[in-house]
């Protein structure tokens, strides 16, 4: 007789099913999406000519009071600057038009300022015309605030596509982001989310491969890399994360959950042992976790505390049908090498426990089975007869 094995069940929220026999339930977390943060720069060259004071008062007026009217006027006042064609091709008055768009762009997500439909694409043109320019190293924060704005810009629409389930536009959005932002690694994760849930689950584990080697410090990156492996068969990967974040992170209750996770569905129970103090400290009162150490000591041989964690389980939730019929199998197998009244007892016990696994799960092939060999050991023949017809109804024999 084989034992009702216990691998743990991922999270609701991961996208990527597998198929267990019993479960840890728990609430996981989620991703969690930021914006770049955006400061108006403050440099010696947005300072030192009196041609741009306009600009530059009108920028540090909306700093201060965060009224769109400023940005309006900001808007006017670079606009003034441009009027020849000198003028457009002069690059520091392309830069000061730049970061006063660039703004708009950014905060008046609402178009209050009502600009054209096609004003944001324009923006992105113009700012990617400067930065191809030689001599642009010159305006470095000015340029570089731009592209945050900019690619802020692009997260916004990422996350509306995101709610909308449109997952090709977000990812498309997240890219767009990260050509304007690079440093932004986090830009990694987002794309890799999009990624799963258009089902490029290799495409989605290497993004979240890339941003792991900069920081493994995220529960929720970790995690969800982790489960993006083991989603495309790489337990390996997904366990070597798992290894590598709880370094850092030893106390996190998920990645705990996620390695042991792996361990069961592998049956590594040696290697499960090890995390068993730490995850019952951390689930006292988990059913499934109790059941999963349950069967792993069991498993190992340790009749003891398999007995009394099955016992701790079905306490804690007695609807499980598992850890009933594992502890109606344990005492079974523990009458095996008795003899007498020794045997006896753990022959009763056993029918005990497997009858109330029959009753929670009635046609379970596998219990009823071993309710014959009990039966056949107590000289039950009623019994015995009942359970072979039933057998017979089930198994179409």
């Amino acid at each position: 007789m084989k034992l009702c094995d216990a691998p743990l069940q991922k999270r609701g929220r991961v996208p990527f099913a597998i198929s267990t026999v019993i479960g840890i339930n728990m609430t996981g977390r989620k991703l969690t999406f930021l914006l770049l943060i955006c400061l108006f720069p403050v440099t010696h060259a947005f300072g030192q000519s009196e041609v741009f004071k306009s600009v530059v008062n009108n920028l540090a007026f909306y700093k201060q009071k965060k009224d769109l009217k400023y940005l309006a006027s900001a808007k006017k006042s670079v606009d003034s600057l441009i009027k020849t064609h000198k003028d457009s091709v002069d690059l520091r008055k392309n830069v000061y038009k730049a970061v006063v768009y660039s703004s708009i762009a950014y905060i008046d997500s609402l178009n209050k300022l009502k600009e054209p439909v096609t004003f944001f694409d324009q923006v992105c043109r113009d700012v990617d015309k400067l930065l191809a320019n030689k001599r642009i190293y010159k305006y470095q924060p000015e340029m570089d605030f731009s592209r945050r704005c900019l690619a802020n810009v692009f997260i916004r629409h990422g996350f509306g596509y995101m709610r909308l389930t449109d997952y090709y536009n977000a990812m498309s959005a997240f890219r767009q982001a990260k050509k304007y932002a690079p440093e932004f690694k986090e830009l990694n994760a987002y794309i890799g989310y999009a990624n799963s849930h258009l089902g490029n689950l290799i495409e989605s584990a290497r993004n979240y491969t890339e941003l792991l080697k900069t920081d493994s410090t995220k529960a929720d990156i970790i995690e969800a890399a982790a489960n993006t492996y083991k989603a495309i068969g790489d337990t390996s990967k997904a366990l070597q994360i798992l290894q590598k974040g709880r370094k850092y992170l030893p106390d996190d209750r998920f990645l705990l959950l996620d390695e042991a996770n792996i361990y069961s569905n592998k049956r590594d129970y040696s290697s499960l042992h090890g995390l068993l103090p730490k995850l019952m400290d951390q689930n006292p009162n988990n059913a499934e976790v109790a059941y999963v150490a349950a069967n792993c000591y069991d498993h190992l041989n340790d009749f003891n505390k398999a007995e009394s964690l099955y016992l701790r389980s079905i306490e804690l939730n007695s609807a499980l049908y598992e850890p009933v019929y594992n502890l109606g199998l344990l005492y079974f197998k523990e009458s095996v090498s008795k003899h007498g009244e020794e045997e006896s007892k753990d022959v009763a016990r056993a029918a005990q426990w497997l009858e109330k696994a029959n009753e929670i799960s009635p046609n379970d092939v596998k219990c009823l089975q071993l309710l014959q060999l009990v039966y056949a050991k107590t000289g039950d023949q009623d019994q015995i007869d009942k359970i072979n017809s039933k057998l017979k109804l089930l198994t179409n024999q």
